[in-house]
């Protein structure tokens, strides 16, 4: 009987390994499942009991199940899962605690929607359905993470440079000082996402934490490597740095992974969106995407690959680090899509919802040179996005107006050659 046991755990570890238990061979390919915004599909004033045409929060869960249907634990492929943040839309609209102290204040605004009745919807609605969807996630014991959007912050608000001023839009508007937004509090956050959290509680691959969880750590085994994972707030300051820092020191030589809010813009280029500026309106508590680059990500070289949403579009950019490495910084947000809720022939009142797109990476380490075949999935509409013949004719004039139609398409369905992948890493084991 001893024998016996011994040799079922023999087994039970080449899985968790990622080797084929019938061969003992490794399984080389995986993939990893990247869930862009997903805002505008819980947003309650997204369904039909708000006079909406679809109930979108359908296409969420849908886009979640798909994700857990396709697990290793299903028989799929699926790896890891990352949201690169968004997953609700609403917060309150106020200054909170810590940013006021520090002297920041909102501008006078009259909500379109009264305060309270947004965050009766989040609270009521939206966080309700995203926990829907994470549990089927949990279900599969699947590892995955969320990083925090500007709309998953407990406040938000639009800053007021000018807060003696008792007319201050009229001063921003004189000076041509285009407003920008801040948010605050981790609160409502931690709350679903924290490590406490039945999501992260007592799991082995939830190796880290910071600011309660809306910075993360967690390791998978996948491909014959064992990989390293941080989720980052939005434009992470000095202090998650140096906590990341701490991670990697403990984790040391594995290819590792960010995933955060906003980093790339949709020309590729490291830049925030002109009203997301955190770094310009709070530099103590937040840094700009080229300083996350140059004081964290190029001096790591374990770092290969940073993936993030918030900006409407796609793209890539290839940059170089200290030790002469590639890091692959990917840019999905497809949330303005709208398609799905069957728009009036005036495409202008297209009410963006994501129609299900979601990215999928799929890996292959098996060759001399490893390669990732970045797919741009619909669970809506149950085709790729080079499957779709309209394409280019429904999104590219809103996220891309420069491109054509084969630049555009060939913007969500690539390969990426690991060229340095093995050299860094080493082979497959």
């Amino acid at each position: 009987m001893k024998r016996k046991y011994l040799f079922l755990a023999f087994i039970a570890s080449l899985s968790l390994s990622g080797c084929d238990e019938k061969s003992g061979s490794i399984d080389h390919q995986f993939t990893i499942a990247m869930i862009p915004d997903t805002q505008n599909m819980v947003d309650y004033l997204h369904q039909k009991q708000t006079g909406f045409a679809i109930d979108s929060a359908d296409l969420y869960i849908e886009q979640m199940k798909y994700i857990a249907d396709n697990t290793e634990s299903k028989g799929g492929e699926i790896a890891f899962a990352t949201s690169v943040g968004d997953v609700w839309q609403h917060l309150d609209v106020k200054v909170d605690p810590a940013h006021y102290d520090r002297g920041l204040r909102k501008v006078p605004i009259t909500p379109r929607i009264p305060p309270e009745e947004l965050v009766s919807g989040r609270n009521n609605f939206e966080i309700p359905v995203v926990i829907k969807g994470y549990d089927l996630l949990e279900e599969t014991a699947v590892p995955f993470s969320v990083a925090p959007g500007n709309h998953d912050y407990t406040t938000g608000w639009m800053h007021n440079p000018y807060p003696d001023d008792p007319n201050p839009r009229d001063r921003m508007r004189a000076e041509n000082i285009l407003p920008n937004m801040h948010l605050g509090g981790y609160d409502v956050f931690n709350g679903v996402f924290g490590p406490e959290s039945k999501y992260f509680k007592g799991k082995n691959w939830y190796i880290s934490s910071f600011h309660g969880g809306v910075n993360s750590a967690q390791v998978f085994e996948a491909g014959g490597y064992k990989f390293l994972h941080l989720a980052f707030e939005m434009q992470a300051g000095d202090d998650v740095l140096a906590w990341a820092q701490s991670v990697i020191d403990e984790n040391p030589g594995l290819p590792t992974i960010i995933s955060t809010h906003d980093f790339l813009n949709p020309r590729g280029e490291r830049l925030p969106s002109p009203s997301y500026d955190l770094d310009a309106v709070d530099p103590l508590a937040h840094n700009s995407a080229e300083e996350i680059w140059d004081e964290f990500i190029r001096s790591n070289d374990q770092i290969f690959m940073v993936l993030s949403g918030h900006q409407l579009g796609q793209a890539i950019k290839t940059s170089i680090n200290d030790k002469g490495n590639a890091v692959y910084q990917i840019l999905a947000d497809y949330q303005g899509r709208g398609q799905a809720a069957n728009p009036p022939a005036d495409q202008e009142q297209i009410t963006g919802i994501g129609d299900g797109w979601l990215r999928l990476m799929e890996f292959d380490t098996a060759p001399a040179i490893p390669v990732i075949k970045v797919r741009t999935y619909s669970t809506f509409y149950k085709k790729y996005s080079n499957e779709l013949a309209e394409y280019a004719s429904w999104y590219r004039d809103m996220e891309q107006p420069g491109m054509t139609d084969q630049e555009f398409q060939d913007a969500d369905h690539y390969d990426i050659i690991l060229n340095d992948f093995k050299i860094r890493f080493g082979e497959p084991e």
